[in-house]
């Protein structure tokens, strides 16, 4: 009777473990950088910073305009600011006066 005598052999044993290794590394990749990320959470919370900026310089100049539209109402309309506005929107004035030009406020 024949027999074979085979040597043992040790890559068998690492397949498994580099499969795993493989498996919780992609996984471990995509938890930090993936779209639900760790990463992202933190981009998230920058861009929730900015917006909320933004947000606080709109209403300051949505205020600002509340304000300048009340003093046009009617009962309450000041004719400084009505002249103001007139002669700016128009940029007429009369040949003795001196026109001073404010920048406009950038916010």
């Amino acid at each position: 009777m024949w027999t074979r005598q085979h040597k043992q052999r040790n890559t068998g044993r690492l397949i498994i473990p580099s499969l795993c290794v493989l498996f919780l590394a992609y996984f471990g990749f995509h938890a930090y950088h993936g779209e639900f990320g760790i990463y992202s959470k933190y981009r998230l919370e920058a861009r929730k910073i900015e917006l909320q900026t933004q947000l606080d310089a709109v209403k300051a100049r949505r205020i600002d305009f509340e304000r300048r539209v009340q003093l046009m109402h009617e009962g309450t309309l000041e004719k400084d600011m009505l002249d103001e506005q007139a002669r700016k929107g128009l940029n007429l004035s009369h040949p003795d006066e001196i026109t001073i030009m404010l920048p406009a406020p950038t916010k």
